[in-house]
Formats: C-alpha cells, sequence, structure tokens
C-alpha cells in the first residue's frame, strides 16, 4: 500500500466517495508524501513536516468519509474528534490533549491486532490443548476408569495409558473441528476492572488503569461455552507470546509519523466577527490549546512521550456562519492546504445510489432479502429519488448524502414493516411511478412553491 500512487489512492476513493475530487486530490498526495518522505536520509526527512488540510463544505457532501477512507487503506492510526467537544484548559471538560492520547491508544491498538495475528496460530493450538485438559479431566471424574483383575498389573497400565492417550487425541480432534463449541465447561477467567474515572467527565484517566499497572488482576471461575472458552484463552495466550514493550515501542512510532487526526466542526470554535463579545470565551482558547499540537509538541502519554510535529491534521467545517478568516491566524497558518467540497447535485445523488461499493440501495436490497423481499429498482425510480433529494436540500437545511437515507426510508417504510420473511421469495420493483404515489406530499409541496412568487 505504500507505493501506491496519488491515482490509484483516488481510484480507490472513488469506489465509496462519489466527487470531490479537488479534496480526493489534496489527500491523495499527502499520502503520498508520506511515503516519499520515509525514503529521504533521516536529517533530511526530520525537515520535511505534513502540510496540514482545511476541508470546507456543508456536512454529508463526505469531508469525514474521505479522512476514514484513506487511513483504512494504509491501516494508519486514525482519529476523529469533533472540536467542539474540547474546552479552554481551566474549564471542565476534555481537554486537547486528549485527541493525542486518543490516537497512541489506536495505535497501540493497530499493531497488538498486527502481532496477535502472527501468534494466533500458536495461541489456538495451546487454547484447544488445554481446554482439552480441562474436558478430560472432566470426563474422569464424571466416569473413573476402572481395570479388571486376569491381567497382568503392568499390561493394565499400559492399557489404560494408550487408552487415555487415544481418547485425548481424538477429543482434540473434535475441539479443533469446532464440533463441540457448545458444549460447557468450567475455566478461570481474569477480571476486567470497571473503569473509575477521577475526574467526572474525564474519560482519560482513572483509577482503574493506574492500580493494573502495578496489581494483579482478580480472577474468577466461569461457566461458560467452549468457543467462549477458547476466545479467552486464544487472548490470554496471545497476551504472553506478545513482546508489549515492542508493541508500545511500534505503537508510539506509528502515531508519530503515520497518525493521522481529523478535527471535525473545527467552524464552531471559532467567533465570527459579529459575535466576538458573545459569551463563548471558551473557543478562541480553543483555537490556541489546539494550535501546539498542530505546530509541534511533545506530549506524555502512559506508554510513553510521542512528538507531535510529523501528525497529519485534516480540519473540516462547513463555514456557514463564520469563515475561515475568522479563526486566529496562527491557526490559519498551520493548515496551508485549503479544499472547498461542492454541493451534491442530482447527478451526484443518483451515482451515489448506484455506484459505490456501500451504497444505501445495495444495502437495503441486502437487509429486505432476510425476510424474503428481493429489492429491485428501476433506473427513473432512482433518477426521481435523486431529483427530489436535490430539491429538498435546495429548499430546507442542505444535509448532503444523509438526505438520500430520509428519503429512501420514507420509500420504504410500508415494505419494511410488512415484510417478516413467513413468506416464500417475492421480488419487489420500486418504479418511478411508485416513488411518486409514496413521495407525493414531497413532490407535491415542490410543485406549488413554483407558482409562489
Amino acid at each position: 500500500m505504500e507505493l501506491m500512487t496519488p491515482k490509484e489512492i483516488v481510484n480507490e476513493l472513488d469506489k465509496y466517495i462519489i466527487g470531490q475530487d479537488k479534496a480526493k486530490r489534496a489527500v491523495a498526495v499527502a499520502l503520498r508524501n508520506r511515503y516519499r518522505r520515509s525514503q529521504l536520509p533521516e536529517q533530511e526527512r526530520e525537515e520535511v513536516t505534513p502540510k496540514n488540510i482545511l476541508m470546507k463544505g456543508p456536512t454529508g457532501v463526505g469531508k469525514t468519509e474521505i479522512a476514514r477512507r484513506l487511513a483504512k487503506l494504509v491501516r494508519a492510526p486514525f482519529v476523529k474528534v469533533e472540536a467542539t467537544k474540547y474546552t479552554e484548559v481551566g474549564y471542565v471538560g476534555r481537554d486537547v490533549e486528549s485527541m493525542i492520547r486518543d490516537l497512541v491508544e489506536n495505535a497501540i491498538r493497530l499493531v497488538k491486532d498486527e502481532k496477535f495475528e502472527e501468534v494466533k496460530a500458536t495461541a489456538t493450538n495451546n487454547a484447544n490443548k488445554k481446554i482439552r485438559d480441562i474436558m478430560m479431566q472432566k470426563r474422569k471424574l464424571a466416569k473413573p476408569t476402572t481395570t479388571t483383575n486376569n491381567v497382568n498389573e503392568n499390561t493394565v497400565e499400559i492399557v489404560v495409558e494408550d487408552k487415555a492417550k487415544v481418547d485425548a487425541e481424538a477429543l482434540l480432534k473434535e475441539i479443533e473441528e469446532g464440533k463441540l463449541d457448545n458444549e460447557i465447561i468450567e475455566i478461570e477467567v481474569t477480571e476486567v476492572p470497571r473503569a473509575i474515572e477521577i475526574i467526572p467527565g474525564n474519560q482519560d484517566t482513572n483509577i482503574s488503569d493506574m492500580l493494573s499497572s502495578f496489581m494483579p488482576r482478580r480472577k474468577k471461575t466461569r461457566k461458560i461455552t467452549v468457543a467462549q472458552a477458547r476466545r479467552n484463552i486464544i487472548n490470554e495466550e496471545a497476551s504472553r507470546l506478545i513482546d508489549l514493550d515492542a508493541v508500545n515501542e511500534e505503537g508510539i512510532r506509528r502515531a508519530e509519523q503515520e497518525g493521522i487526526i481529523f478535527i471535525d466542526e473545527i467552524d464552531k470554535i471559532a467567533i465570527s466577527s459579529n459575535s466576538r463579545n458573545g459569551p463563548d470565551v471558551s473557543r478562541e482558547g480553543v483555537q490556541r490549546d489546539i494550535l501546539p499540537f498542530v505546530e509541534g509538541c511533545t506530549v506524555s502519554t502512559k506508554y510513553g512521550i510521542i512528538r507531535t510535529d510529523y501528525i497529519l491534521f485534516i480540519a473540516a467545517g462547513a463555514f456557514h456562519i463564520a469563515k475561515v478568516e475568522d479563526l486566529i491566524p496562527e491557526l490559519q497558518g498551520r493548515f496551508p492546504i485549503r479544499v472547498e467540497l461542492e454541493n451534491l447535485t442530482a447527478k451526484d445523488f443518483y451515482k451515489i445510489l448506484t455506484q459505490p461499493k456501500n451504497a444505501i440501495t445495495k444495502q437495503q436490497a441486502e437487509l429486505l432479502k432476510v425476510d424474503n423481499i428481493e429489492l429491485e429498482f428501476e433506473e427513473e425510480a432512482l433518477k426521481e429519488i435523486a431529483h427530489i433529494a436535490e430539491l429538498e436540500n435546495e429548499n430546507n437545511e442542505n444535509i448532503g448524502a444523509r438526505r438520500l437515507h430520509t428519503i429512501i426510508e420514507a420509500l420504504l417504510e410500508d415494505i419494511s414493516f410488512e415484510a417478516g420473511g413467513n413468506h416464500p421469495m417475492s421480488k419487489v420493483v420500486i418504479t418511478k411511478e411508485f416513488v411518486l404515489r409514496e413521495l407525493e406530499q414531497t413532490v407535491k409541496k415542490y410543485d406549488i412553491s413554483r407558482y409562489i412568487m
């Protein structure tokens, strides 16, 4: 994935996001620059910092989805935060530093998952053997072995040992094949400590985290299925096989060098020129608190010190009331790449309904197939839905592609309600006439509005 060119990155994004070519190009170049930087000599690499991106556009046009899909492409540590949930230092609420800690947690989880896959086969093998031993012990207690007296004592011991070995091998095979997954066994499991917050509302620090580092975790005996026991034991075995110090070190490195932080709703902490004397005194303070992390600083986390110099920050906002220029100048300067996302048209809505892998029409068809309904949309029906979505966004609040969810839910409400799966497979075709009939009130509203001066 490191070798993907910007064109290839855009092609991948096109599978899920319609339009917004400028934004896609900007993030594709930023991602490729990560790879280019990694190929430079170390001295030169230290001097190259990422060019942060500011996206401006109405809600529902793909700002968040572009950033999220970008991170998935390269399995980079990714965090999406809302600027509105932070408060200036000294006020009650989350402080800005927590976004860096969240990124590190995400990076550690990514590395752990990769290491887990490496040791999964060994851990699974060990888990199956442990379950076999528990079940063998259970069967011995239930049916004690008896031997006859008419043979030599040594012969009896050999016969019993051979039979036990054969039984153990057969049992292990059954466990590996999943034939005993629903059988109940009794095992010891490690209790997960409950989070106890030191400061209400602050999710970053809790007593459980502090104590778990130097106090052993308690174990308790539980009766669970073999399948559940296997999952628990695999996790415990994997934890023993994985070098956690190496995981933490790699996690910190990835967060520093490959991390992406998406700051949404950044326009909500901008103070517009019309309301500079308003009550929201903390908003400009939050901007000033964000600034050091975007500029580059060090943050202490429970896994170690992290530098923020090379983290890619992508900020986004609608900027309906405030303007980009209402952000403090220092923060504006740290987002040199500006991208304006366009409003979606009926043509875009039609593509959203038909082209992406996760198109809402495909999702609805799969959901209703569970209840023996084969759903099919005619092309003219999809065009009419796209046209209505465009009108709704133009005449009401513009909520972008999210408008399609509202329309599709209203359109299929009766079908979804009546479907119960207690009938043979039935085909339902959504035609243009069906759309006009079901959304009659919406269509009529816009027909009338043409004649109102």
